[in-house]
């Protein structure tokens, strides 16, 4: 059992403290903005009591995307930046529509 603790320990110990540096820093501000996408949507969901895809949502997805996807370049994971890449693409058309629907909403009013 002591075995197994320290195994762990010094797993936690390699992947959480000897591989630090700047881009893990990226990489977890990335996670934390795409983590946010969820939150504000939850919140707004919240508010109206229906499911809301506010316009924050899109834009965490794309800033939160694209600097998962700068990351996954840097590890060199080929499954990951498959991913984030057409992850990134659908974001930045999604933006494109609710930026579309708000000019429509403002040259109504």
């Amino acid at each position: 059992m002591v075995d197994i603790a320290r195994s762990v320990g010094d797993y936690l110990h390699d992947v959480f403290v000897a591989q630090f540096d700047g881009w893990m820093i990226l990489g977890f501000v990335a996670q934390f903005m795409f983590t946010m996408r969820f939150v504000v949507q939850w919140v707004a969901s919240e508010r109206a009591q229906r499911s809301v895809i506010p316009f924050a949502f899109w834009t965490f997805s794309l800033g939160g995307g694209t600097l998962l996807l700068i990351y996954a370049i840097y590890r060199r994971d080929p499954v990951f930046i498959a991913g984030q890449a057409l992850s990134t693409f659908i974001y930045i058309r999604n933006l494109q529509f609710a930026l579309r629907e708000r000019r429509a909403k403002r040259a109504v009013t």
